[in-house]
């Protein structure tokens, strides 16, 4: 690391190629062995096991209402729920009157698509 004189630092990076130019370390400047290429699709993205045993227990509830606490009486965590929202795995289904913070939701579409093929091998 090479320091700035402002008492910030930044990583300079040696490439294959030519002289080392600041900005980032080697590992990270590096695609991983698994990266797609240019112009392929992009990978589906998985849900954690956490997101995954939430969405799953929409499956057996009317109209696919996701619960707000675990099988253990623990209040599910929020960015659990937010990350499922954000992938649209999950919709709010409506406002909790008397808990406006807790986001009531229901499995979507891809939600159900998504539990149903996770953690079966790919063919």
């Amino acid at each position: 690391m090479s320091d700035t004189g402002e008492g910030t630092q930044r990583a300079v990076v040696k490439t294959h190629d030519g002289p080392a130019r600041p900005g980032s370390d080697d590992d990270s400047a590096r695609p991983d062995s698994g990266a797609d290429g240019p112009g392929s699709p992009p990978r589906p993205v998985r849900p954690t096991d956490s997101q995954r045993r939430w969405l799953r227990r929409g499956l057996d509830q009317p109209g696919g209402k996701l619960p707000l606490f675990d099988e253990n009486g623990r209040r599910v965590d929020s960015r659990v729920v937010r990350a499922c929202l954000a992938q649209g795995w999950a919709e709010p289904w409506f406002a909790n009157p008397l808990k406006p913070d807790w986001l009531v939701c229901k499995l979507t579409e891809a939600g159900r698509a998504v539990v149903s093929t996770a953690g079966r091998p790919a063919s």
